[in-house]
């Protein structure tokens, strides 16, 4: 209600002002070459139409219609009263003074549009309050991203600095460990490539062939070719495997336990899996039975 006053009383005000001196320069203006009872039909006349155009309008709005023929009816009382001010400034000494006011009717009119504008665009309490409430939680929620978004910042931006910190902690010790190692390799190359190293070796250690001096070489450093492994004994066949276990079965006397005979069987450097060599203990053993 206080906004609908706020912009309803300066339309009010300037209606009011209008409309008096409006009367006021038609009295004065015609009262000269006519009798004023008439200067004054004349004036309320004017401002009556002007006022009952925009009464109409007013209930129209109220009822959310318009009506363009009434809006043109006003806005031509208005140029009327404005066009009478202005025809009594150019008569009078002191023109300025009078054309400044010269614009209240068509003020007042301005005044009362905008006026309408605020009464088809007004909102109810409820309206009101649930606007300032999406508003406030927009706010609360880019407050909410805002302190988010900063503590994001400040914890990357600590395991950044203690990731370069480490890496510079470990970039140190490398570098140290680079020198010391690059250190004892010149030492030892300097050991190998020295006189006497020769000469302490030949007395620890035999030549291998005649003639030839002992050489101390450095450990390798760096890449290595891994050694082959051996290559594993041919497997053998089932007669071979029957053969081998009937020596060794009647070999001894008392026979050999199968523990005994599969001890016997790898010391003599055969190879054979677990359950062939069960296996074929099994069949010499029950056809020497």
């Amino acid at each position: 209600m206080s906004k609908r006053v706020a912009t309803a009383a300066p339309a009010v005000a300037m209606t009011v002002v209008s409309m008096v001196l409006t009367l006021a320069v038609v009295v004065m203006w015609l009262g000269g070459s006519m009798p004023w009872q008439i200067a004054l039909v004349v004036g309320l006349g004017l401002d009556g139409g002007w006022l009952a155009t925009l009464a109409y309008e007013r209930r129209l709005a109220a009822q959310g219609d318009h009506s363009t023929a009434v809006t043109t009816v006003g806005w031509a009382f208005g140029l009327a009263a404005t066009g009478v001010l202005v025809a009594h400034a150019l008569t009078e000494d002191a023109t300025g003074a009078w054309l400044a006011v010269s614009w209240l009717p068509l003020g007042a009119k301005a005044l009362w549009l905008v006026h309408g504008m605020w009464e088809r665009t007004a909102l109810t309490p409820v309206a009101l309050d649930a606007i300032r409430g999406i508003q406030q939680e927009a706010r609360d929620e880019a407050a909410v991203a805002r302190a988010r978004l900063r503590a994001q910042a400040g914890t990357e931006e600590t395991r950044l600095t203690a990731v370069t910190e480490a890496g510079a902690r470990v970039a140190r010790v490398q570098a140290k460990t680079a020198e010391r190692l690059s250190g004892a390799w010149s030492t030892l190359e300097a050991a190998r490539q020295g006189e006497g190293t020769a000469r302490a070796l030949t007395c620890v250690t035999d030549r291998v062939t005649p003639g030839a001096q002992p050489r101390w070489e450095l450990p390798v450093w760096g890449p290595y070719e891994p050694v082959p492994a051996l290559d594993a004994a041919p497997a053998l066949s089932e007669g071979d495997l029957d053969r081998i276990i009937t020596e060794l079965h009647t070999g001894e006397t008392p026979p050999l336990s199968y523990r005994e005979l599969s001890l016997r069987f790898r010391a003599a450097g055969h190879s054979a899996s677990e359950t062939r060599l069960r296996a074929a203990w099994r069949r010499i053993t029950a056809t020497a039975s």
